[in-house]
Order: structure tokens, then sequence, then C-alpha cells
């Protein structure tokens, strides 16, 4: 493949989960793959704490944003290969059509903005939330997609937070 792998994070607000994709799989893939975010009812604004931690990482902050998921079922839109729900109200809903029937799989996890914690356990919370998504992602990595078919790469991205959840 001459091009990188585009991968689509969704969750419902785009403000944390979907954003740490997006932001985890451009820089841990070092031009491999290219994450992208929406939201089925973006919140507007993505989350301070998303954008503290995110800059840690050296993701460029200016192309952060809460956007819809409609964006990427336009023409002219990026061609996905792959698109991971991150929520469990994302994955139940009826998405756009996305051209080019890309692997798509559900890594579910709570939104840690939606938690009643102080401070220094939203903090916690965040980074839970950033460890859980980096080790899918470098199994995501690991993987030799150029070698497999698209029924073997779903069961691949399936296996990968089924197995992640198990630690």
């Amino acid at each position: 493949m001459n091009r990188p792998y585009n991968i689509l994070f969704l969750s419902t607000g785009n403000s944390v989960r979907s954003i740490f994709g997006e932001a985890l799989a451009t820089t841990l893939s070092h031009g491999r793959f290219i994450g992208y975010s929406a939201g089925s009812k973006p919140l507007g604004f993505v989350h301070p704490l998303a954008i503290k931690l995110i800059k840690e990482w050296g993701y460029p902050l200016e192309v952060l944003r809460s956007k819809s998921w409609e964006e990427y079922g336009k023409e002219g839109a990026p061609h996905m290969d792959f698109i991971i729900t991150l929520c469990d109200s994302a994955a139940g809903e009826q998405c756009p059509y996305w051209p080019g029937h890309p692997s798509t799989a559900h890594w579910g996890f709570q939104d840690p903005s939606e938690l009643v914690l102080n401070e220094q356990e939203q903090l916690d919370a965040f980074r839970k939330l950033e460890l859980g998504l980096r080790n899918r992602i470098d199994l995501l990595l690991d993987l030799p997609i150029h070698q497999l078919d698209h029924l073997q790469i779903k069961e691949a991205l399936h296996s990968i937070h089924k197995n992640c959840s198990k630690i």
C-alpha cells in the first residue's frame, strides 16, 4: 500500500475518546495511519483535559475540532480503511454510509469527562483512557495489515479489544 491507512474513531460527543483515538493513531503510527475523529452528536468543543494530554503527545492542536460523522460520509471525504466506535451509544446508532466498506470494530470506553471526580481523579481517568487506546493502537500497528483480507482484519480488530479488556 502506497498511502497511509485512514482510521476514523467515533464517539457521541467527539470531545474526548474519539479525539484521543485520532491523535494517538496518527502520532504512534509515524505515518502509517492518519487518524480522524467524529461524533454522532458532536459537542462542538474538545475537552480541556484532552487538549492538555494531546499537547504532550506532540499532536498539532490546531487540527483538533469536534465534528459530525456526516462529514466523512460526504463525497470528497477521505476514504476510511478502518472505523472504530468507542462508546456504546455510537456503536448502536445508525451510521452514515461509509464508501469502500471499511473494516469496523467497537472498542467501548467510558467517557472520563462524564464522571463526577475531583481534579486528580479525573486526570487519572483520562490517562486510563489514553493507556487503553494506546495499547489497542499499538496492537493494531503490529498487524501485517497488507497481508490480511477484510474478514481477517475485522476479526483482528475485535480480538484486540477483547484481549486488552482482560488486562
